[in-house]
């Protein structure tokens, strides 16, 4: 794990922000690697567009979740978006994911995430998804949620959402590992439906330029049209492991240590200056880490180091931290909630039409 860079590295060195001759004989390495990695995607999905291979249908609705691009793009609070939305009009939604990170008999981080998010929804994590839709099928979901599904064709779904980040909406132009793309811009016309996340970390002409590069992509393929909506992540409040949470309140001219190992950790480090805390250091991980005893203990060494008084990370790494503090030091997860700006009832009545069997993806 120490010799993979964390997310903010990586970003540096695809976008060309790292200069010199090292990261350019990388960034001529990583080309070479995209190449074969995107033949592959490009011939799977080949494939799957041409009836070569065929989605396992489940036997209710199912909703995907996605992005195009690797890191965090918001697709968590939309799903608890999405989630909420259809608990409220009377649905038993199944959230289905592949349970990155999880060993058999584990919960995966989405999962741990999710619960806390959303109390008594059912989820489950599992490589095989249509085997995990037969069995929440059988457990009384009628609509499964497909979280992280749109490059995961194996499973059918009625519709694809998806979401995409406005402060790197296609991965640096370039196919992974050369670039943060998870298959070819071609991809968004399988997309019925589109959610700008964080919208509110651009201007509006940018939206709009944004809007229109999609629509374009999917013009040349003459795509139908698709709901389009854009949303910004509020942060909500901060959350302990055990339970209690602090008001947001507590954050403006604090001095903080901030942490993560998430996708975009920009992003995050942003949402906590704008909150008003003084971030008096910061420490990022590779996506999805998993949390060492050393770890615990340089990053309350690191944070006493900065004068900070407090640790603050993503409910994501809080809920595998599984703990109120780190030697001594108290921890907080600032939790974020999804609030639609633009479309959320265009994008609604979408997903009912789904639900409802009268809309294909």
């Amino acid at each position: 794990m120490a010799l993979l860079p964390d997310a903010e590295t990586f970003r540096r060195l695809v976008d060309g922000s790292s200069r010199g001759v090292l990261p350019s004989l990388a960034r001529g390495l990583l080309g070479g690697l995209s190449l074969p990695y995107g033949l592959a995607v490009g011939a799977r999905n080949a494939a799957y567009d041409r009836g070569l291979l065929r989605g396992v249908a489940a036997a209710v609705p199912v909703v995907s979740v996605g992005n195009l691009t690797l890191g965090g793009t918001g697709k968590t609070p939309l799903v608890a978006w999405i989630a909420s939305r259809l608990v409220a009009a009377g649905h038993r939604p199944a959230i289905v994911s592949r349970g990155y990170g999880a060993h058999p008999g584990e919960t995966s981080d989405e999962a741990a995430e999710l619960a806390v998010l959303l109390p008594g929804v059912m989820h489950l994590a599992d490589r095989d998804r249509p085997a995990a839709a037969a069995r929440a099928v059988a457990r009384g979901a009628d609509v499964i949620l497909l979280d992280d599904g749109f490059q995961h064709r194996r499973l059918a779904r009625d519709l694809d959402l998806v979401a995409i980040d406005a402060t790197d909406p296609f991965g640096c132009g370039r196919i992974f590992p050369r670039g943060l793309l998870r298959e070819p811009v071609a991809g968004l016309v399988r997309g019925g439906g589109f959610v700008l996340t964080r919208a509110d970390a651009v201007d509006e002409g940018r939206r709009r330029e944004i809007r229109a590069a999609v629509e374009r992509i999917r013009a040349r393929a003459r795509a139908p049209a698709a709901a389009w909506a854009e949303a910004v992540h509020r942060p909500v409040r901060l959350r302990t492991f055990s339970g209690p949470t602090r008001s947001l309140d507590d954050l403006p001219g604090r001095r903080v240590f901030a942490f993560a190992g998430i996708g975009n950790p920009t992003a995050f480090r942003r949402t906590l200056a704008g909150l008003g805390a003084e971030i008096g250091g910061c420490r990022w991980f590779a996506d999805h880490h998993a949390y060492t005893d050393p770890d615990r203990a340089a990053l309350a060494a690191a944070a006493r180091a900065a004068d900070c008084n407090l640790l603050v990370t993503t409910l994501k790494d809080l809920v595998k931290i599984r703990r109120d503090d780190m030697d001594g030091m108290p921890v907080v997860a600032l939790e974020i909630g999804m609030e639609m700006i633009v479309g959320g009832d265009g994008l609604g009545a979408v997903i009912d039409r789904a639900v409802a069997g009268t809309v294909s993806g």
